[in-house]
């Protein structure tokens, strides 16, 4: 992710610690409520994947770009929590979470070996 996405994770993650602790928010109350943000916006990419293959009868059917402008939700918001309980360096964890649990599923990277230098 590029600095220019972290920086604006980071200003929507004071914003909205200094809303929170504007209402009186203990840390741990402000990031429990994150946490439950993340599952209010996955039960709305839920919602759009359901109509976007129309199975609610009720509500007919939704383009998938509303699908995935919910899992970009989603996504935001996950970080906006994780910036908010790591403020100490979000986008380093991550990056470190990223590598130790991609390795567990994709294969290491191949070993260059240099060749013979060449002389002039």
């Amino acid at each position: 992710m590029n600095a220019d996405v972290w920086d604006t994770i980071g200003q929507l993650a004071r914003y909205f610690e200094e809303h929170d602790t504007g209402l009186g928010l203990a840390p741990e109350e402000q990031w429990t409520l994150q946490v439950l943000k993340i599952a209010e916006e996955t039960g709305e990419a839920s919602q759009a994947v359901i109509g976007a293959r129309g199975t609610n009868p009720r509500k007919g059917t939704v383009p998938w770009d509303d699908a995935h402008a919910e899992i970009a939700d989603v996504a935001i918001t996950a970080l906006i929590a994780l910036a908010r309980m790591r403020p100490d360096g979000p986008a380093e964890y991550l990056a470190r979470h990223l590598a130790a649990k991609s390795a567990k599923f994709l294969p290491p990277a191949p070993t260059v070996v240099p060749g013979p230098t060449e002389r002039a």
